[in-house]
Formats: structure tokens, sequence, C-alpha cells
């Protein structure tokens, strides 16, 4: 890594949602932070991804409440009015975004190369990211290279409070490894079947002694699906879902030895903090959006999905493309998840060579 003559003084990143794409972010913030230990690092934020993130060091984060409308891009504006960056880095695609991004004051606004602009991004800043990456992270790292800086490594150190350790440590005690299934993603058409979640616990817990936890948000889809696993479930399984807050999420994706998910902020947290993922992908492409450490345990119908939803190979479709229609979960089988299962767990047992992740 080249770090840049002069240091900038201040940098903002803009990047509100989701959680998922929060956690790709930190890596971004630990390359800056290496290169210029000294530089001010703003971050607009939404309000769940703060909570997510509080704690991070060296961050000053401003939340934005995507609910607010106009009225709180309009409030933002008037907190950082008398504030002027070296550099905005304006990550985030989205039309709100970039109408957030046109107020902030900043000598240079970097934003995605030309390629992957929509929604006007193209007209709120003045340089752009040279193409290149696919995977969101990598992506999202490339926004170093018009500062003269390099993501050369990834690294995440994702603050998770003891107090949250301890009250995950008081849910799933001892030294049992524990499969968590977190079902559900905010985006519905993404979610897979109550009764192959069900099947596939029931032969983790039945075959390799997992004990099964099942954890998730207070909406009614999560709390609906989780019971309709439980019900399915022939083995024990313990219920967290609505019961846990995000920094005691972390904590228990954190001592689980596997995460079940389709593509969801569960997913990618888990990643971060080192525990082992079974992504269920047929909407989104998992090589644009799996768990970034380590594909080999996660399914990959975007192909598939794509050739039968729009009549096109993946290839064709534009980047971040989803294919999301009813039925397109259902590509994905019971057998090929339970041997991820197997795959996964005889690498954490040591019974399977290890391969390189990447």
């Amino acid at each position: 890594m080249n770090p840049a003559p002069t240091p900038p003084g201040s940098l903002c990143l803009l990047r509100l949602s989701a959680l998922g794409d929060a956690t790709h972010v930190v890596p971004l913030v630990r390359t800056l932070q290496r290169a210029w230990p000294q530089t001010r690092l703003t971050w607009i934020i939404g309000k769940g991804e703060r909570a997510l993130l509080d704690g991070l060091p060296g961050v000053e984060f401003v939340t934005f409440d995507k609910k607010s409308g106009l009225a709180g891009v309009r409030a933002l504006w008037r907190q950082l009015a008398d504030r002027r960056f070296d550099a905005l880095l304006q990550m985030q695609l989205a039309a709100r975004a970039n109408v957030l991004a046109l107020g902030i004051r900043a000598d240079t606004k970097i934003g995605y190369d030309r390629a992957r602009s929509k929604e006007g991004h193209g007209l709120v800043v003045d340089r752009r990211i040279p193409p290149g990456g696919h995977h969101v992270l990598d992506v999202l790292g490339r926004f170093a290279l018009p500062l003269g800086l390099t993501q050369d490594r990834v690294e995440w150190d994702l603050p998770v409070p003891q107090a949250a350790r301890d009250w995950a440590a008081e849910q799933l005690p001892g030294a049992q490894p524990t499969l968590i299934v977190s079902p559900c993603s905010s985006h519905v058409l993404r979610n897979w079947r109550a009764e192959r979640y069900a099947a596939v616990a029931d032969h983790a817990a039945r075959v390799h002694g997992y004990r099964i936890a099942l954890c998730g948000g207070r909406s009614r889809l999560e709390r609906d699906t989780a019971d309709a696993i439980l019900a399915a479930m022939r083995e024990p399984a313990i219920d967290l879902v609505g019961r846990d807050t995000l920094k005691q999420l972390m904590a228990l994706l954190e001592r689980a030895a596997i995460v079940l998910s389709p593509d969801s902020g569960p997913v990618h947290i888990a990643n971060a903090l080192g525990t082992k993922v079974v992504g269920l992908f047929a909407c989104t492409d998992t090589q644009r959006s799996g768990p970034y450490s380590d594909l080999r345990f996660s399914t990959d119908h975007y192909d598939a999905a794509a050739r039968k939803f729009l009549r096109k190979p993946a290839s064709a479709l534009r980047w971040g493309k989803r294919v999301e229609f009813p039925g397109v979960m259902d590509l994905i089988e019971v057998d090929e998840v339970i041997d991820c299962i197997d795959r996964c767990t005889a690498l954490l047992r040591g019974t399977q060579p290890a391969a390189a992740p990447r």
C-alpha cells in the first residue's frame, strides 16, 4: 500500500444500508486507518447499521433515518452545513443517497464507475473508482484507489461488547457446537421453505450432534417462519427469534460453528466474525454477495434462476441484478444444503482437506 503524499484531514463515507453492506465497508475503513491514522473519518449511516457498528474505533457516525424523507435530508444537511471534507466517498447508488450527497460539502466526491452508476449517481460525483471487482466488498475497497491507496488486505475486527458475549454464552452454554438458522431475509422472495430448513436442521442435529438455534428479528414474518420450522422439526431447537439486540446477535453468530441463512445481514456479519456460513443463493449472485471469506459451502443457483425466470444467462445481467420471483428459492434442494453442512462440518473437524477459500 502506497499512501498519498499528503494525508487528507477529513473523509466522509456515505453508506446508509444494509447491515451486510455495512460490514463490507469496514475493511475500507481499516485500510484508511492503517494508511492515515490521523485522518478524521465521518460515516453517514442508517440507524440499524449504526447500532450494529457502534463502538467502531476512530469513526464518527452521523445517523440518517431512512424513513425521515426530505425533512431528514434537510436536517442532515443542516447538521453538516459548517463542515467541508477533503473527499466524500459516495458508496450507495440509491436515489436517496444521491440526493443526500448533493448537500454535503467536499473538495471532491468519489463515486462508482460508469457501468455501475444509476439513479442519478453520475450527477453528484466528480471522480469515479476504476472499473473492476465483482464482490461488493472488493468493489467498495476500490474507493481507496482515487485516494492513492490500495485495499491490500481485508480486516474487520467488529466491535462485540463483552456483555453481549456473556448473554450469548447464557443462551448457548457449554462447548456443544451450534448450528444457527437465521431463516429470513428482508427480501421475502429470498427466503427458503420452512420445511426445508427443518429437514436440514434435523440432519445436522441427528448426524453431527449440533445444537440447533433459531434467530431473527421481531417481525410477524420472522415469528411465523420460526414457528413453522419448529413445528416441522423432529429434533429440539432453541428459539431465540425476537429476543436479541444487534450486538447480541453478533455475539450469537460469533459463538456458532455454522450459520445457515439466505442472502441477508447475518450471512455477512457471521463471515466478518470468522464463523462458517452455509448461504442459500438463487435470487442473488453468490460471487457478488456471498460470504466473502469462503464461498465453498453456499449454494449458487443465480445462473439457473436467470435462465429460468429472465430467459438469459447470469453473465448477461447487470451487476447487482436480483432475480426475485416466487418459487426461485425452490431451485435449492434439501440434499445439496445437507451436503454443504456435511462438507463444512468435515472441514471444521479436520476430516476434510482445507483448500484455499478464495
